[in-house]
């Protein structure tokens, strides 16, 4: 349809080990919806929990509008999923694993999903691991684009 959104959060594939991903769907209010559409959306320091067997997403913060009618910047949104994926998703949360929002993105018909993933922290050596073959890739990318 109209305008294809992708905002993702680029922290989380640097400070975590991405394990599996999940698609889901978001409540919102109206002035939300807009703001999204027009990309005022900070997905920094956000993060996922379980609260009576559903799931919400915290700190997912969606600029004000300027209209009369708007809504709160660090509202806790909840998260739309099946109950088998809920279920399935909270057995997997032990100690050392998280889920957190990585990128929020309108489907084929124009509904604005997000993207949540289940990681691992990374460790100081990982990250050098990751920008060490980052760097290789682009200097890779390069020679390939001089020949």
């Amino acid at each position: 349809m109209g305008n294809n959104i992708q905002i993702k959060n680029r922290k989380v594939s640097f400070e975590y080990e991405i394990i599996e991903t999940y698609t889901a769907g978001i409540v919102l209010q109206g002035t939300e919806v807009k703001m999204i559409r027009e990309g005022k959306v900070s997905m920094v320091d956000s993060y996922c929990y379980f609260s009576d067997g559903e799931l919400f997403v915290k700190n997912l913060l969606i600029n004000e509008s300027k209209s009369f009618f708007t809504h709160k910047p660090d509202r806790i949104k909840k998260l739309l999923l099946k109950k088998q994926e809920l279920v399935k998703i909270e057995n997997k949360l032990v100690k050392g694993l998280t889920l957190l929002p990585f990128k929020l993105f309108t489907n084929e018909k124009g509904v604005i999903k997000i993207e949540v993933v289940l990681g691992r922290g990374k460790k100081l050596y990982d990250k050098r691991e990751s920008l060490k073959l980052k760097d290789i890739k682009r200097i890779q990318n390069c020679q390939l684009k001089i020949k």
